[in-house]
């Protein structure tokens, strides 16, 4: 089986949630047996040789992030991933495409590719995910911007019905896109995590961990913030480039500490010691990677409803959704052991729903389903 994937990003390092679903889903299907023809739209991340390990080949286009494309009625991140040459090389073959998220559809509906495979990875529903962003967002421009993007995506959304198959990446995700296209399977995240590697026992602080200058992490980090200051637990912070408004708002606090740009090492040995993963958001669409990270390498998580609903996870997390809440929770689980039971109720779901071999196989499958349909 040859396929064609279209990236929305260079998909290495895998250091963020997007592209840790895709390049772990390229090495799952290659291990698969798939042979991979992989296009990437790269603005900033360069050539990555690690890639040619796992693809027969591997083709840059550039992202064009000029003003002007933001004038299109069709939404900034689907215009800017626009070359023509990426079109010419899909022509080459017959081969099905897998379009990586609502971002690489551009030539989803293009007469040329009428009589081809194609399906849709949906990483979100983006226009709620862009419509949840600006409400967040504190700037006049940028969250003009996203409002902007929120109203074209949901406009632009119908190109699925272009698709074979929708690729949805959770269980909510999965029903809104069902019921509105049809055609959906449900796909979970790919990850990087081979087994459960949590640990028994206790440690003396929390974690919150993430990009620290994403809009939704910020928020997340300064309501942890203003939770736990002054308070008498422990609460480490560490994640890529921490904004200004996080580091001025922990100052003076010394039970809470921040550690910038860790390394993946050094982050995966803090989710391993951590006692309580935090995991509140505010954006409550897809499914967070850092929550699957956290069940797998981590002890005790607590969430939020926005984090959990839908996931499938619920029965191996803990609850909380005000302030309150999450200080009173967060100190009873810091005097509880992570326990054998724990870990055996984690891999019961973990190994069944988030198996990445199982989940290769799950797209391996729809495949040939489509191609016996078509046939």
């Amino acid at each position: 089986m040859q396929i064609h994937i279209i990236s929305l990003n260079v998909p290495y390092p895998a250091n963020y949630g997007g592209v840790i679903d895709i390049f772990y889903k390229i090495k799952s299907l290659h291990e698969a047996g798939v042979q991979i023809h992989l296009h990437c739209f790269d603005y900033g991340r360069g050539n990555q040789p690690e890639l040619e390990k796992y693809c027969n080949n591997v083709t840059y286009h550039q992202r064009k992030t000029g003003f002007s494309n933001s004038l299109s009625q069709k939404p900034f991140i689907v215009k800017s991933r626009n070359d023509n040459h990426l079109l010419e090389l899909l022509l080459t073959t017959d081969y099905p495409i897998l379009f990586e998220g609502l971002h690489t559809t551009l030539y989803l509906d293009h007469p040329l590719l009428k009589n081809r495979i194609k399906i849709v990875r949906a990483h979100n529903v983006e226009h709620e995910y862009y419509r949840l962003l600006a409400e967040q967002e504190r700037t006049l421009f940028k969250r003009y911007y996203f409002k902007k993007e929120a109203s074209k995506l949901a406009r632009f959304e119908s190109i699925l019905r272009q698709s074979n198959a929708i690729a949805a990446i959770s269980p909510n995700d999965y029903r809104y896109f069902n019921e509105k296209y049809g055609k959906t399977f449900l796909l979970p995240p790919f990850h990087s995590n081979s087994g459960i590697t949590s640990t028994i026992g206790l440690s003396d602080f929390a974690l919150y961990h993430g990009d620290l200058s994403v809009r939704e992490n910020i928020e997340s980090a300064l309501f942890l913030i203003r939770t736990f200051k002054n308070k008498d637990i422990k609460i480490v912070f560490a994640g890529k480039n921490p904004s200004k408004e996080i580091t001025k708002s922990m100052k003076g606090h010394p039970n809470l500490i921040l550690i910038p740009n860790p390394t993946e090492i050094e982050i995966s040995k803090l989710r391993k010691t951590a006692q309580v993963h935090l995991l509140p958001t505010f954006q409550p669409t897809g499914i967070k990677l850092k929550l699957i990270a956290s069940l797998f390498e981590g002890r005790h998580c607590l969430v939020n409803s926005a984090m959990i609903k839908g996931t499938g996870l619920e029965t191996l997390c803990h609850l909380a959704n005000t302030p309150e809440e999450f200080e009173n929770k967060t100190r009873k689980l810091m005097m509880l052991p992570f326990e054998d039971k724990d870990l055996l109720i984690r891999k019961e779901i973990l190994t069944k729903n988030f198996n990445n071999a199982r989940n290769a196989q799950i797209f391996v499958d729809e495949l040939n389903l489509l191609k016996q349909i078509i046939s």
